[in-house]
């Protein structure tokens, strides 16, 4: 691949990715609507023609690994493993 095509390239994926960043600005400012119709009316769930929207508190347990490795640093070393990963990154 040509410089001039790097270029192309890495400007085009630059562009796509503000896109991106738009239209995902522009479904969070939908979704606060729909949201906000939903409190207006009171309800955990509304619907429409094709399509349902529901919102409610959801009850999950997570592992604390911050706590357990300030309680338990020995086991917690005898556990934990490093990975590595590659990481790709095109900025202006």
């Amino acid at each position: 691949m040509s410089t001039n095509e790097l270029n192309t390239t890495a400007k085009e994926l630059l562009s796509i990715r503000s896109m991106i960043a738009e239209l995902e600005a522009e479904a969070e400012a939908l979704t606060d609507k729909l949201k906000a119709a939903m409190v207006e009316r009171g309800t955990e769930a509304i619907q429409g023609d094709g399509w349902k929207a529901t919102w409610k508190n959801v009850v999950s347990s997570r592992f604390d690994s911050k706590r357990f490795k300030a309680d338990h640093a020995d086991l917690y070393g005898q556990y934990s493993k490093q990975t590595t990963t590659t990481r790709f990154c095109v900025g202006a």
